[in-house]
């Protein structure tokens, strides 16, 4: 059938296929993206567990959480689990739901008083006072790198930057859980799927034997 507005028509399509949650791309996608990121905090809190465990409860230079060990414990277990979950597609809006507040702690414990920024930008917006402050030592840093040191050679690789260390990351990181939680794993491309189908012919053969 001829549609006067075929180009509507074919983004109506394209629409459907990323966001449908029965077959959708996106959840693929941020299945994908997110798996490598929780796999790689999961194994460094795990390499490095008692160190992990001594941030967790100390007050000072850590954040002072309360039983330290069981909290360490938990995270690195939520991030590694929820790394290989996502992967597979299985469990994923269950797997999302520890990992959110893994991010929710790591916003409001650890990022929260950096304000916005992950890397301090002064030109971005929600640039604050540390912000600010850390462009002018920036600059420094580089007079003093292009009078005394190989300028080009350091930066062959990429720019200096300052790390604010600020809440964008996990902030970003549990919009996508959100998202994962609305969509699903989505279609043939994860194991929720496939253990569903296979759910639902043996609870039909039950049904019809009776």
């Amino acid at each position: 059938m001829h549609t006067p507005y075929p180009l509507v028509s074919r983004l109506n399509s394209i629409s459907s296929l990323l966001i449908n949650p029965g077959s959708n791309l996106a959840s693929l996608c941020l299945r994908l993206y997110l798996a490598p990121i929780f796999w790689m905090a999961g194994m460094n809190k795990l390499t490095a567990f008692e160190d992990t465990v001594s941030w967790f409860g100390n007050p000072e230079w850590g954040l002072g959480l309360p039983f330290p060990w069981l909290m360490a414990a938990l995270a690195t277990a939520a991030e590694l689990a929820g790394a290989i979950c996502l992967a597979l597609g299985l469990f994923t809006r269950l797997i999302s739901i520890p990992l959110i507040i893994t991010m929710l702690v790591a916003i409001f414990a650890v990022h929260w008083h950096n304000g916005w920024q992950a890397i301090a930008d002064a030109q971005a917006p929600f640039a604050n006072a540390q912000v600010i402050a850390a462009t002018e030592k920036l600059e420094r840093a580089r007079s003093i790198l292009q009078t005394h040191g190989n300028y080009q050679w350091l930066t062959a690789s990429g720019k200096f930057v300052v790390l604010n260390n600020g809440i964008e990351f996990a902030t970003t990181y549990l919009i996508m859980l959100l998202a994962l939680i609305a969509l699903g794993s989505g279609k043939y491309h994860s194991m929720d799927y496939w253990l569903h189908n296979v759910f639902l012919r043996k609870t039909n053969r039950g049904e019809a034997q009776a």
